[in-house]
């Protein structure tokens, strides 16, 4: 940082006289140049610094230890949040006022002392405004300890130095942040599971066969980033995501995954999920949106706040807003360290409010939170709780490991090519049926409900699959024999393909078959397919109208049965 020569104004000999009469010095020339180099070596004797925080208000002493402990800064926005604003005057305002004399915060009591400096600094994310101790200051002070009731003890030993603790920040490394669960926060419980390994195959099954992603129990923005570090998937059309066409399989990984235990794949999503630089929670959150080009750290973020949750007892129930509440005041900047309270777009989707500056910290900060804890569910890593039926999360318990269940689930069969699949069936086994299937709604018990068609099983034969394979992998987990009659059709589909087609048609009928004859001849001849006897004949797809026009001109009037007349 800057040192007292560079930050003291040269042009500005009321300030520069309000700081000698703070510190007790004088000031022998009225040029503010020169007068500026006198305070200089005023202000750095560590006997006069030491006598001068040791007469700081408490807060301000507490400040000026904020300060010291970050490396001598802070975020400008930071720092006044805490410790309040300085208001801006020029010297004319400055000399009715006298602000040095009746501070309005801690910012301006170190302010009219010379303790306090701003400006701009490079940082990783472009110039920020940084609050600062001038860097010869910074050092003497590493020469005298003080304490935030003030009574200075002078020292020259550096390992002796206490600097005075920011009353907000709370030792993270020692204790827990917010308390135990109250009855009623964790009245209405929900076990954690390893339901996550379901709903990615059912994913991985729909993009393997480029059918739409179907509804899912887990939000599908989490699946798709965490498959896509992973490495299970890569986007294909980023703009096509409703679509599982949008989206490319990495077979190896995706073999992988289904021939690794329950356990070996759970621990391997959590483990992509903790290391990832690129899956992004904020932008996630459901109810938020986020615009704009700026960026935040996911990892560092999801980090610090792991960090966190392993200080809470584990298989304890712990309240999810006391949490919010001490995070809140012990480290508010967790994923925003220069404090980017205005420049962040993210926006409330209920009703498109900015949540713009630190008054929104619980819509942003707190749902973050929140919603890391629901991930943490969703791994098998956590209870949840709430306070009453379909309520937000109030309480959570963070667990050992997860509780895994086994896949020894056993798919039924109907003679009617209708199949259900329990959700513990294999996973491997569920994501090779569902590709040779249509798939319908699940069952209420949460099994998998499919069906075999012809239009499925020629999507099948297209990415070279064959019926034989079908009943070879049914007759291996099926709960009983598989139907003679399925048998039979799908060795028949194998041989001749189609065989038998239910149609919706629009029929012709006339009369006699002199009229037939008459209307094949005229223009509207062309808007009729396959005939069905010398009275009656297909009408194309969306030709009525067009037949019906046709039949007038001829001097008739056509009767319409079952269709709407256009």
């Amino acid at each position: 940082m800057p040192a007292l020569e560079k930050t003291l104004p040269t042009d500005d000999l009321g300030y520069l006289q309000i700081v000698a009469s703070l510190w007790g010095a004088e000031l022998a020339s009225s040029d503010p140049a020169i007068a500026a180099d006198e305070l200089t070596t005023a202000l750095c004797d560590a006997e006069l610094l030491e006598e001068i925080v040791s007469t700081l208000p408490e807060e301000a002493q507490t400040a000026l230890g904020a300060l010291a402990d970050s490396a001598g800064r802070l975020p400008w926005e930071t720092f006044t949040r805490r410790f309040g604003d300085l208001r801006e005057m020029g010297p004319g305002k400055r000399d009715r006022e006298k602000p040095h004399l009746r501070p309005a915060s801690a910012t301006e009591t170190l302010w009219y002392r010379a303790l306090l400096a701003r400006a701009f600094f490079e940082t990783e994310r472009g110039p920020q405004e940084f609050a600062f101790i001038p860097d010869d200051l910074l050092e003497a002070l590493g020469f005298i300890g003080f304490k935030s009731e003030g009574e200075p003890k002078k020292t020259h030993d550096a390992a002796e130095k206490t600097i005075a603790k920011p009353a907000a920040a709370l030792p993270l490394q020692d204790k827990p942040l917010g308390r135990a669960a109250t009855p009623a926060e964790k009245s209405v419980p929900e076990s954690a599971s390893d339901g996550i390994l379901e709903e990615i195959t059912t994913l991985l099954a729909a993009i393997r066969t480029g059918r739409p992603i179907p509804a899912l129990a887990l939000h599908r923005p989490f699946l798709l980033d965490l498959l896509t570090v992973s490495r299970f998937i890569s986007p294909s059309n980023v703009e096509n995501e409703p679509a599982a066409a949008g989206w490319t399989l990495n077979p190896e990984a995706v073999k992988r995954f289904f021939e690794s235990s329950r356990a070996e794949a759970l621990s391997l999503l959590a483990d992509a999920w903790r290391a990832s630089p690129d899956l992004n929670e904020l932008r996630q959150v459901p109810g938020l949106v986020c615009e704009g080009g700026w960026r935040n750290d996911p990892l560092a973020t999801r980090t610090f706040l792991l960090d966190l949750l392993t200080l809470i007892p584990k298989n304890q129930w712990w309240s999810l807003a006391a949490l919010i509440r001490d995070l809140k005041a012990a480290s508010p900047d967790f994923q925003r360290q220069g404090g980017e309270y205005d420049t962040w777009f993210v926006k409330r989707q209920s009703d498109g409010l900015y949540l713009r500056g630190f008054a929104h910290w619980e819509d942003v900060e707190g749902e973050l939170v929140r919603y890391l804890v629901s991930i943490l569910h969703w791994l098998g890593l956590a209870d949840i709780a709430s306070a009453q039926d379909g309520g937000p999360i109030s309480a959570f318990r963070m667990l050992d490991k997860a509780e895994l269940r086994d896949e020894n689930g056993k798919i039924s069969v109907n003679s009617n090519g209708r199949i259900s699949a329990p959700r513990l069936t294999p996973r491997s086994v569920r994501y090779q049926v569902s590709r040779f299937c249509e798939w319908e709604e699940s069952k209420s018990n949460g099994d998998y409900r499919y069906r075999v068609t012809p239009a499925s099983l020629k999507t099948a034969h297209g990415q070279g699959l064959k019926a034989g394979q079908l009943l070879s992998l049914l007759a291996k987990n099926a709960s009983g024999p598989i139907p003679p009659a399925f048998v039979k059709a799908l060795q028949r589909w194998e041989i001749n393909g189609t065989e038998a087609r239910v149609e919706h048609l629009v029929v012709l009928r006339v009369s006699r078959p002199e009229v037939m004859s008459e209307l094949k001849n005229s223009k509207a001849g062309r808007f009729l397919s396959e005939p069905l006897g010398p009275t009656a004949a297909v009408v194309k797809p969306g030709a009525e109208s067009k037949i019906l026009e046709a039949l007038a001109e001829m001097g008739l009037l056509a009767e319409v049965s079952g269709i709407k007349d256009e």
